[in-house]
């Protein structure tokens, strides 16, 4: 229908049955209700109204009419509707789980740049190794470092995760010209027995390099690593964010994992989580674009 504008006005006075009660109901004045009423009549080229002392009662034009008016109303009331529920499931809270030194170092001020333009979302973050359970209902979100996803969950991929083998600046310049040539002389932080930690560094070129220092911890590993203790396997981004960081020349690049976002499939359509998920990945890409 055209002529938005002055429906309101004509289902008003059809209801009320004067411009004084139509101009009560809408908070507007007698004035303005019959300038919107002969608008809409000089727009259809027809009379909508009878006007007589009793009031104002419709036409056959008007009664051809009101149908029309009161299904445009009712759709643009249910339009109104959905969009205020959006608004209201834009607005809540949402739980995170993420491991860590994710999110410590990758993703805290990712998460805070979200709450300043989003400030009617609270975030609750669970830093934590284990993976908490989307199915049930343990976390509403979760940051995965995997090489797939198998759950039956939503799963985005976020970006990729390429390890390498990592020391500070200063162990490269002062250990690895003495060093042999599997890395005789030179210290990995180890995990103990981790049988993954231990197959990768024997398919490293530095196989023969000692094994010290255990600590399960990553973050742990990333701040021993930083102090010149050994060298240890990291993701690529801790470059970016440790500058005195780098990769150990002549060391291979682990490509097999992918950071994911992963969410039960109910959550899909609800506003705050997929602006969310929306802001999470365009972030990471514009950091994994950022030269190391």
């Amino acid at each position: 229908m055209q002529d938005w504008e002055q429906i309101p006005f004509f289902l008003a006075v059809a209801r009320g049955g004067s411009l004084r009660a139509a101009a009560e109901t809408l908070g507007a004045t007698h004035a303005t209700v019959r300038r919107h009423v002969e608008a809409l009549e000089a727009a259809y080229g027809v009379q909508l109204f009878r006007r007589t002392r009793q009031g104002m009662t419709l036409t056959g034009a008007g009664e051809t009419l009101l149908p029309e008016a009161e299904e445009a109303e009712t759709l643009l009331a249910r339009a109104r509707n959905g969009l205020q529920g959006l608004d209201r499931e834009a607005a809540g809270k949402i739980r995170i789980s993420v491991d860590p030194m994710t999110g410590h170092f990758l993703l805290a001020p990712v998460f805070a740049e979200f709450c300043r333009i989003y400030p009617q979302v609270d975030l609750e973050i669970s830093l934590t190794f284990d993976i908490e359970r989307i199915s049930r209902l343990e976390t509403d979100i979760a940051i995965r470092h995997a090489a797939d996803i198998t759950d039956d969950v939503v799963a985005r991929k976020l970006l990729a995760l390429p390890i390498s083998v990592c020391a500070s600046q200063d162990y490269v310049e002062t250990q690895l010209p003495g060093a042999g040539k599997r890395g005789e002389g030179l210290a990995f932080i180890g995990y103990g027995p981790v049988p993954e930690m231990a197959r990768w560094i024997a398919n490293s070129a530095f196989s023969a390099a000692a094994v010290r220092h255990q600590c399960m911890d990553p973050e742990m590993h990333l701040h021993l690593v930083r102090a010149g203790a050994g060298m240890s396997f990291l993701p690529h981004w801790v470059l970016r964010t440790f500058p005195e960081l780098m990769r150990v020349p002549g060391g291979t690049v682990d490509e097999s994992r992918s950071t994911w976002v992963v969410y039960h499939e109910d959550l899909r359509r609800v506003a705050r989580v997929r602006m969310f998920v929306d802001f999470l990945a365009q972030s990471l890409i514009t950091l994994a674009r950022e030269p190391r």
